[in-house]
């Protein structure tokens, strides 16, 4: 399970994931020795364009998520989706996976057994630790988006500083398909400050090499409703939980 917040921001060139401009307008181009495959439209006002880069470890891939200011979040996984490191960006937050996890998360096991739980520590520059806890579990069910079959996930996750204070928590449903072995936002539940925010960022539209969209900085579904609906001191929401 992978927490994605909205933030309002702009690409910048200091974060190494992603490029500052590109020579198309409106279209994102990933870093030098990486190749994009497939934009996701989703609802929430989010699109995220997936790569994967020559120097990396076999099976890890990465993602760029825009909003309707421009990318906010970058992160990569590996073959069984572990969150490897992650970029929340303006300002600027780099989040990196503990060794040794306690409970690794296991695509592999959620496909073999229909059910995964996983209990990790990450770390954010410059030092604060937090625990993540949860499970996925297979619910049965499929769907079809945009004519590609998913199957339906349900999942409880929680992460916490290590004094125990909440940082975020949330359950609800998401996404996977099992070959791209990526998971991707459904309709879930994220604990705020006000009690529980429904929030949904189920994909609409899958896009590959050589569509119309494909590796676009646009988000088209929802835009207005989403960002309407921000808090006025401007602290970030949840959109969605993905890895």
């Amino acid at each position: 399970m992978r927490a994605a917040l909205l933030i309002a921001s702009v690409v910048v060139g200091a974060v190494p994931v992603a490029r500052a401009q590109s020579p198309v307008p409106g279209q994102f181009e990933p870093p030098p020795g990486c190749t994009g495959w497939l934009t996701v439209q989703s609802r929430a006002c989010r699109v995220s364009n997936h790569y994967k880069c020559e120097g990396d470890p076999p099976g890890h891939q990465w993602r760029a998520d825009f909003d309707q200011e421009g990318i906010f979040f970058v992160s990569r996984i590996d073959a069984e989706t572990q969150w490897i490191e992650s970029y929340d960006l303006f300002p600027t937050v780099r989040q990196t996976l503990d060794p040794n996890p306690a409970d690794p998360a296991s695509f592999s096991e959620l496909l073999s057994t229909g059910t995964d739980t996983f209990r990790f520590g990450l770390t954010e520059d410059p030092g604060t630790r937090s625990l993540v806890t949860g499970f996925d579990t297979l619910t049965g069910r499929s769907v079809e988006i945009d004519g590609i079959t998913l199957l339906e996930t349900q999942f409880d996750f929680a992460e916490n500083l290590l004094d125990g204070t909440s940082l975020r928590s949330a359950r609800g449903n998401e996404y996977i398909h099992p070959e791209w072995r990526l998971f991707f936002s459904g309709p879930s539940e994220w604990d705020g400050p006000d009690g529980p925010v429904p929030v949904d960022g189920s994909p609409r539209e899958f896009i590959f090499p050589g569509e119309p969209g494909f590796f676009s900085t646009e988000p088209l579904f929802e835009c207005e409703a989403t960002m309407s609906s921000l808090p006025k001191d401007g602290k970030i929401i949840p959109v969605g939980a993905a890895r």
